[in-house]
């Protein structure tokens, strides 16, 4: 749920276009509070790239009263990063997003189960209880399930789904058989509270086909036909891919950079390496463009998700590659 903040039905449209004043300032809303997660930005923003750019950022933290698309509706932040789902649904419901990058080219999302359950594959889900993050991210799950023919109703033919909240306590005290994690973070507090890899068994959706893309980019339609603003993003998403790769070739540093920009102390410079070189796995071979495929594949799994599905239609003008093929070059 932390990663994907859904939109709920949100009545406000597109912000005005940026005044003229605004043609080098940029604020980003992040999906979740400052972790490695976002390093290339706060890399970016620390190493000079913005400011070799003629940029000032402001980066927005998250958390879990704040979602990204609302801010944006509101006109609270030129850019937001969201995962695919929530944005797709978002724009369903009347906020024209568009994704103009996709740094993460891989998703970091996957079940992470006890191997004394007997689960080796998603044959052996039917009977068993899973965690799974609600408000937009069930949806790969369900369609995941769906296509797997298992009902998630309970019995024993089926999963029983158990809303997950923000940690790993289901999974360890054996409330669930497995749960939601990420590669990058929940997998690792599993492995903190003192659980060995060799009493779990993971599946990640990368593997099994149904992976959405996740932390895009994503601003505005309506002000994307302002030629300043399509400039200022173009220069925005350089930098920050310059960030991301520097972050990528230096964890440890990317990760100290993390923890002076963590206004609230929780974070430990020891996890946020770990993520680090987890998130370096997920960025690694993307240069900012969103490749098709990879954009149909999410959409087709979003329309798969059985008799809710997160959107009911395939959406159009979604995505552009105006800025990426304009930063690139």
């Amino acid at each position: 749920m932390k990663h994907l903040i859904a939109a709920t039905a949100l009545t406000a449209l597109a912000a005005p276009a940026m005044a003229d004043g605004h043609a080098n300032t940029v604020t980003l809303q992040l999906q979740w509070v400052t972790q490695a997660q976002f390093a290339g930005y706060y890399v970016a923003k620390d190493k000079g790239f913005y400011e070799e750019e003629g940029l000032d950022v402001t980066i927005l933290p998250g958390g879990p009263d704040i979602a990204p698309p609302q801010v944006l509706a509101g006109g609270g932040a030129d850019a937001m990063l969201n995962w695919m789902p929530s944005a797709l649904s978002a724009r369903e419901k009347g906020l024209p997003v568009v994704n103009i990058a996709q740094p993460f080219k891989t998703s970091g999302l996957m079940l992470t189960c006890w191997k004394d359950t007997g689960i080796t594959g998603p044959q052996d889900f039917k009977g068993k209880t899973i965690g799974v993050w609600f408000f937009g991210n069930e949806y790969p799950f369900l369609s995941w399930m769906s296509q797997e023919g298992i009902s998630t109703d309970g019995g024993e033919d089926g999963v029983t789904v158990l809303k997950q909240g923000f940690n790993v306590d289901p999974l360890l005290q054996r409330q669930a058989d497995c749960i939601s994690t990420m590669t990058y973070n929940e997998y690792g507090q599993v492995l903190d509270a003192g659980v060995s890899p060799d009493e779990l068994v993971t599946f990640k959706y990368e593997d099994m086909g149904v992976a959405t893309l996740e932390d895009g980019i994503w601003v505005l339609e309506e002000n994307l036909e302002d030629p300043a603003f399509v400039d200022k993003m173009t220069r925005f998403v350089r930098a920050s891919m310059e960030g991301w790769k520097y972050a990528e070739a230096n964890p440890a540093e990317a990760a100290e950079i993390i923890i002076e920009n963590d206004e609230t102390g929780a974070q430990t410079e020891a996890a946020q390496l770990r993520m680090m070189e987890e998130i370096a796995k997920l960025t690694a071979g993307s240069d900012g463009s969103l490749d098709e495929a990879d954009y149909q594949r999410t959409v087709n799994t979003l329309l798969a998700g059985g008799s809710d599905p997160v959107i009911s239609a395939a959406p159009e003008g979604a995505w552009t590659s105006v800025i990426t093929d304009a930063a690139l070059n």
